[in-house]
């Protein structure tokens, strides 16, 4: 979709706004137009002496009365209009929130984080402009600009008024050039900006390893650089902009000299009164704002359009993993995988070779293996954040591709390796996916998860803030609160990312033995590397390079001797070891 066709169906849904605002900028260039003929009726009358006492004042009455209403009128159509343009910049914010909630990681994994909240900032904002101060600047600018001239040439002198106009043109072939540039420079001076934002928020983010690293100067330097850049694109931007207004100066320069020359001579002749003359030089001064409009509404326009073109692309570009399903609730059952196989991007060798197992309902299964076997890469298509290229995932009675995206999020229950915590208060991140829910149900999850003695212990508790992405709290008590957010949920999936790698081995038990207490049913799949996790599950599958290499309960995998048991004598070894 172009920009033009973004704006006008925009316009179209708030026409009464428009309307409302274009019909009073009608009323000001009526009155602009007016004010000059009446004021050189007014000099020719005052020149013959027959304006004079209760006359005069009440002309300049009527001055003054019209100078009131433009105001007014003025102050009607900003406020009309402005509060239709935001609306146009809270719709892209929400559509491009959206939109992004909606994409999967193949999506993240090409964009940049300070890019995209630069394009919900600066992008916007340019397309705002363009929707708003650009389309009606254009159009009063544009009707004054008509009636004037048709006053100039009906009302006063069409000879006149053409010798003006000569140096018009090549004010439009200037206007040309200019928003060529200023088209690139405004393109420049956005992904300048989206390259600088995104380095200050990965600096803000990781701003514990660049000083445990000391590379506190590099980052600076590096700010320095994209800061540089991001003003010279920003000044180059505003250059061509401001090369509007000289082309104005210089064709409206000129055609005052050509309007006292010609002018004069014609006044010199009696074919033009002084009257005449006074009201035409004041419709060449009413002349201005329309070529200073030109060229503002083109600058605006240009950087919409720029805008534009990288909003667009994100807006339209599909998602990642289709959400076509039409099945809105999830219908808990057994879990059935079948020879599935996927490759990530670019990837040479598959993730996942042939994978299958059967899951009934209410059982808990483990997922061991190697650092890189595919078993977060297993859990992401249970998500349905990729979608796997061969083979079949069902749940229930349905294929996993049958449900909404919807009833899968609120079927399925994650807690990723690392943690997230948003800047809220602990209770406030418990109850995330159950904003309702009163304090005691929030401290039994707690408790559950084991973090509840240590939440009591923080300055308020419950009500402590965690800071950005929970800073305060430990790797494991981050863990620990997400688990009770997660088993708040209630899902009947819960899937369980290497979830209890950042805590010991006594608050890993316990967890375990809550979880086993309260799984009432609950379809329970583990992904770990410390194989005491699984002691209890029903199922274990060994990974190794995207296969399945070994499958059955802790004692029989035990048995097997194969990786499995290899792995289990080792951490049972560095366990007494640790202990002693």
């Amino acid at each position: 979709m172009s920009l033009p066709r973004l704006i006008g169906g925009f316009v179209v849904r708030h026409r009464r706004a428009y309307v409302e605002s274009a019909l009073m900028l009608l009323g000001i260039a009526v009155l602009i137009v007016w004010l000059p003929r009446q004021v050189g009726q007014m000099v020719d009358a005052l020149l013959a002496r027959q304006l004079h006492g209760a006359m005069l004042l009440s002309e300049l009455g009527q001055l003054l009365a019209a100078g009131a209403a433009i105001y007014g009128l003025r102050v009607g159509w900003r406020l009309k209009l402005y509060s239709a343009a935001y609306r146009m910049g809270v719709e892209l914010r929400t559509r491009l929130h959206q939109r992004l909630l909606l994409q999967g990681p193949r999506f993240f994994q090409t964009r940049r984080t300070g890019d995209l909240m630069a394009l919900a900032t600066n992008d916007v904002d340019a397309v705002e402009m363009a929707a708003g101060e650009a389309l009606l600047a254009g159009f009063d600018g544009t009707l004054t600009l008509v009636l004037v001239i048709a006053m100039m040439t009906l009302g006063v002198d069409w000879r006149l008024t053409l010798v003006v106009l000569l140096p018009f043109p090549a004010m439009a072939l200037a206007f040309w050039w200019i928003s060529r540039h200023v088209h690139e420079a405004s393109r420049e001076a956005l992904t300048a900006f989206g390259q600088l934002n995104d380095h200050v928020q990965e600096s803000l983010t990781g701003v514990r390893t660049l000083r445990a690293l000391g590379l506190e100067a590099r980052s600076r330097q590096r700010f320095g650089e994209l800061a540089s850049h991001a003003a010279d694109a920003g000044f180059d931007a505003q250059r061509w902009e401001a090369a509007y207004e000289p082309a104005v100066g210089f064709t409206l320069s000129a055609a005052v000299v050509l309007a006292l020359g010609f002018g004069g001579w014609l006044v010199w002749r009696d074919e033009m009164t002084v009257g005449q003359l006074t009201s035409f030089g004041m419709y060449l001064g009413q002349l201005i704002w329309p070529m200073f409009a030109a060229g503002w509404v083109l600058a605006l326009i240009e950087r919409g359009r720029a805008a534009w073109a990288r909003l667009e692309p994100v807006l339209a570009e599909p998602l990642s993993v289709d959400d076509h399903g039409t099945v809105a609730t999830v219908q808990p059952g057994a879990i059935a995988v079948q020879h599935l196989q996927f490759s990530y991007p670019d990837q040479a060798e598959p993730a996942l070779q042939d994978v299958w197992l059967q899951l009934p309902a209410g059982q808990t299964l483990g997922l061991v293996g190697p650092t890189g076997a595919g078993k977060s890469t297993l859990l992401k298509l249970l998500l349905r954040q990729w979608a796997p290229q061969q083979g079949n995932i069902q749940w229930g009675p349905w294929p996993l591709a049958d449900y909404t995206l919807a009833a899968l999020r609120t079927g399925i229950a994650w807690v990723p390796q690392e943690a997230f915590l948003f800047s809220a208060t602990v209770a406030e991140n418990i109850a995330l996916a159950r904003p309702g829910a009163s304090r005691e149900e929030i401290e039994t999850v707690a408790r559950q998860a084991a973090v509840h003695d240590d939440i009591e212990r923080l300055p308020q508790g419950y009500d402590t803030p965690v800071g950005e992405r929970g800073v305060t709290l430990s790797g494991g008590q981050r863990q620990r609160v997400a688990i009770a957010r997660a088993l708040l949920a209630d899902a009947p999936l819960l899937l369980l990312d290497d979830a209890l790698s950042a805590v010991d081995t006594a608050t890993e038990a316990q967890i375990l033995a809550e979880l086993h207490k309260q799984r009432q049913g609950r379809t329970v799949i583990v992904a770990s590397h410390r194989l005491s996790t699984l002691l209890d599950a029903d199922q274990i599958l060994v990974l190794r390079h995207g296969r399945v290499t070994e499958r059955g309960n802790h004692r029989e995998l035990v048995a097997q001797g194969g990786w499995y048991a290899k792995q289990w004598r080792v951490q049972q070894l560095e366990a007494s070891l640790n202990a002693e």
